[in-house]
Formats: C-alpha cells, structure tokens, sequence
C-alpha cells in the first residue's frame, strides 16, 4: 500500500479490530501515525467468502456456484466478465447487502447485484485501488471501486436502489485459484 500511515488508515478504516479481536481506538487516526512495519503483524485485515456466483451473459443477476476458478489475468472461468481487462472479478461486501436489505421487501440473495464474490467481514469499499487480496490459493489487485449503473438493471427496477455502483470493487486476477464459499479472504498488501 506504500506507506505506514497508509497501512494504518486502512486498518483502521477495514476492521478497528487487531487480529485478537481486541478494539482500536483510532483517536482521530492518532494510532496511524504511530504504527511502523513491526506493528503491521499485529494487524491482519481477513473477512470470509460467503458465496461465488457466475452469469454466463452481462447484465443478468449471478448464479450461486459451489466454487469458481479463478484464471490469472482472465477472471472468472465462465463468467460472461471475464476477459483481459481490469474487472475480470466483482466484490461485494455483505454489509453492503445488509444495508439495502434492511430498506427494502424484496430477498438479496447472493448474486442480485451481479457480485461474483460476496465477503463477510471487510469493508471493502475502503480498500484503495492496488490492493491485493488473497483468497484462497488466489491473488486479485483491486482496480475499480464502484462503477457506472446501467439505468435499467435488473435490481434497480425491484429494490429502487443498487449498491454495487457505489460500494462493489473490481480486481483482476494476478495467480489463479479455485474459491469458495466459507474461504478466507486476507488484505496481503
């Protein structure tokens, strides 16, 4: 990520917890300016895979899968993303879901926002762009957060609303990998 100041910030952006669960107590970011790289094992930034999903064409809701593999600098293996560009992968976090859902009748299962990664436990439209996540046997950089909605798509007309414009993020793949569902997903750099 650069710097230690930027290493913290995300800390304490990401989870406000150290890996023994105990809270962090930004202080106004004070604690950031104060960490150095023997702190940053103290810190790990992980969160869970709650569900894979994959669409065989673009602009239709995701369909929960039991694993995806992962192709380097491709994406998704029979994802209609996937491709040599930089959103061969889409994330999602639950909070994200979690947050329109409490606003809204309809069920957002996995996949409604066309997420082919769900997480539990980031907050990953906090990341900043070349952040590496591993999942598994996998490592992904992030290149785009958020993106430009289609007006028309799908979850937009049933939930009125649509977080993936605002909250997704979008990587490509560096090492290829099979993900799945329950996966630990950790902030590597």
């Amino acid at each position: 990520m650069g710097t230690d100041i930027d290493y913290a910030a995300a800390v304490i952006a990401i989870s406000g917890k150290t890996s023994r669960g105990e809270r962090i107590d930004t202080g106004g970011h004070a604690l950031a300016a104060r960490l150095t790289n023997a702190d940053r094992s103290e810190y790990l930034l992980t969160g869970k895979v709650i569900a894979v999903c994959v669409s065989e064409k673009k602009g239709e809701q995701k369909i929960p899968r039991d694993y995806i593999t992962l192709v380097p600098e491709h994406g998704v293996e029979s994802d209609a993303h996937a491709g040599k560009w930089h959103r061969q992968v889409s994330l999602l976090a639950k909070s994200s879901v979690d947050s329109l859902q409490a606003k809204v009748d309809i069920s957002l299962t996995p996949g409604v926002f066309a997420e082919n990664i769900l997480v539990d436990g980031l907050d990953l439209k906090t990341l900043p762009i070349g952040t590496q996540l591993e999942i598994a046997d996998a490592l992904l950089e992030v290149t785009q957060i958020g993106k430009e909605c289609h007006s028309d798509c799908v979850i937009r007309q049933k939930a009125g609303d649509c977080v993936m414009p605002r909250e997704g993020i979008f990587a490509r793949v560096l090492i290829g990998g099979v993900v799945r569902s329950g996966d630990a997903v950790e902030v590597v750099g």
